[in-house]
């Protein structure tokens, strides 16, 4: 191994060497060449001005990079040099299967925009740069650099919130020998069951934009087995989707009042879909999608033995249904630091992105009722200057049998984001939900583990609910040990659920005030926001507890 160390190590060196050289003469070339100019400086123009002349891209080089700089002297120590060895790099190839551009095509900003979102979507990347490497005539080198993150996570897990404790542990890698494939295995212990669980999924299977999932739990009570194989539009040119997806789970679910459970019963449903999808792509901005399935939709409901079963269950359903599904996109994304995360380029979607789904089922196909099935789903974002945002959408599903309405739910929600400063944040969120006839299992909740955190764990129970949550945020510069990145927040949470036969007829608001760190590990591919909060009840009846611990992790700040 030593011998074996020493010879790579002197290839990388006379590699560097010759690149150092090349370079150089590249750039000499490209000045005598007739094309595009470098700068004066001469530094190699910007994407945009290389679109602009029309220069067309050349070779592609994929530098894949350890999870450490042991240039950088605060990240050259034993510890990290360990964790460089340990670690099996992302594989080239996955890199470059994931590009939207190549040799040959002409230079376009919208292509190495949307592969940088895409790749930093990855989770076993910590950093991904496209620039131009060398320039002969109008064709330019591009170079890709990508860093790794820490993808094995051999972890014990435990939460709190809303006064209930869970936890856990689970071995996991998320680039299974550099390849990109997740693979899980673990067990887990929450307020509603313990269980094994294993996963396995890849985006890119066989070298391909087909994703590949897999998923078993075994449960306390019962368990659940996903499999899906699609292709996915996987890029907003992509011109045709296609897959089949199929779900099944057995579990006892419960019905809550006043955070207290009153009724159990077994849920056993069944969910499917095959489906194909064709668009014309990215044309003027804007993306059309029309998709084309079946889907399959079954519940069963029975009384749980030695369970409190609720006054009465939902009716068994079979439905399936034929379906047409839309989609409206708009390429318009803006790149922030700073506003969900600490320290890490986030992406939002300010253009319109909206879908709308039909289906019908009729007894003709086996169906247990006729009828309209639909869901619906809008968003859009809107600047004001550079620091200011707005975030809305709005959702929606339901069936219509018979002329009326059932299980239909919809909602709408607002985020706004008001910058002051490199390190202040303001944050502003409102949330309604309604249901009309909904199913047991679909009832509203609001307590210590959906925003309403000085309050135990479902605490109020309807078929309506609105939430107003306003926070004070702060990004700090520590970067502890070059792992960790802090920021803290403080907040105010306002909510209520209401409506329906588990709720008072008079269920009153209720509010919290907290503060609390939230902790992000930067270097893994398991980060998360890690939040440690105290939340404090305002007028709070007699039972619940003046102080709430919480520890959780989310998927933002």
């Amino acid at each position: 191994m030593p011998g074996r160390s020493l010879r790579v190590r002197c290839i990388a060196a006379i590699c560097c060497a010759l690149a150092s050289c090349a370079v150089p003469a590249r750039a000499a070339d490209a000045a005598q060449a007739p094309g595009i100019a470098s700068r004066a400086d001469g530094t190699l123009p910007g994407f945009a001005a290389l679109e602009a002349s029309g220069a067309t891209i050349g070779r592609i080089r994929i530098s894949t990079r350890d999870i450490f700089d042991t240039d950088d002297p605060r990240e050259d120590n034993a510890l990290f040099r360990l964790a460089n060895r340990l670690h099996i790099l992302t594989r080239p190839e996955i890199i470059e299967r994931a590009l939207l551009f190549r040799t040959g095509q002409r230079v376009s900003v919208q292509a190495i925009e949307e592969t940088e979102r895409l790749l930093r979507a990855n989770s076993y990347l910590y950093d991904v740069r496209i620039r131009p490497l060398a320039l002969h005539g109008d064709v330019v080198d591009v170079e890709v650099v990508t860093r790794d993150t820490w993808s094995l996570d051999p972890g014990i897990s435990a939460s709190r919130q809303g006064g209930s404790s869970s936890g856990g542990f689970r071995l996991a890698d998320y680039n299974l020998l550099g390849t990109g494939t997740m693979v899980s295995a673990g067990r887990s212990r929450s307020v509603d069951r313990s269980g094994n669980e294993f996963t396995l999924s890849n985006p890119s299977t066989f070298g391909t934009h087909v994703a590949m999932l897999l998923a078993h739990e075994s449960n306390s009570d019962g368990g659940s087995n996903s499999a899906s194989v699609v292709r996915p539009f996987y890029r907003l040119d992509a011109r045709w989707a296609a897959g089949v997806r199929a779900q099944s789970s057995d579990a006892v679910e419960s019905v809550y009042e006043d955070g207290s459970i009153v009724a159990q019963y077994r849920h056993r449903r069944q969910r499917a879909e095959v489906f194909g999808g064709l668009s014309r792509g990215l044309v003027d901005g804007w993306v059309h999608r029309a998709s084309f399935g079946v889907a399959l939709t079954q519940n069963r409901y029975v009384a749980e033995p030695g369970r409190v079963a609720p006054a009465a269950l939902p009716a068994d359903q079979h439905l399936l249904a034929p379906f047409v599904r839309l989609e409206v996109l708009e390429d318009r994304f803006e790149q922030d630091l700073n506003r969900n995360l600490v320290g890490k380029p986030e992406y939002f979607s300010l253009g319109m992105a909206s879908t709308l789904q039909l289906g019908w089922a009729t007894p003709a196909l086996g169906s247990s009722q006729a009828g309209m099935l639909w869901t619906a789903r809008v968003a859009r974002g809107f600047e004001f200057g550079r620091d200011r945002l707005l975030m809305v959408a709005a959702h929606g599903r339901g069936q219509v049998t018979g002329g009326r309405s059932e299980r239909e739910h919809v909602g709408a929600q607002a985020q706004y984001y008001l910058r002051q400063g490199p390190r202040w944040l303001f944050y502003a969120a409102a949330a309604a939900d309604q249901q009309t006839r909904p199913a047991l299992e679909d009832l509203l909740t609001l307590g210590g583990d959906n925003g309403l955190r000085g309050y135990p764990l479902r605490y109020q129970t309807g078929t309506r609910r609105a939430l107003f949550t306003l926070e004070e945020r702060f990004y700090t510069d520590l970067y502890l040990w070059q792992l960790f990145r802090i920021g803290g927040a403080t907040y105010v949470d306002v909510g209520r659920a209401w409506g329906g036969a588990y709720a008072d007829a008079h269920v009153p608001w209720r509010a919290d005030v907290g503060f609390g760190l939230r902790i992000v590990s930067a270097r893994a591919a398991f980060n998360n926001v890690l939040h440690v909060d105290l939340a404090f009840p305002l007028d709070a009846p007699t039972g619940v507890r003046r102080t709430q611990f919480i520890v959780k992790t989310k998927a933002t700040f």
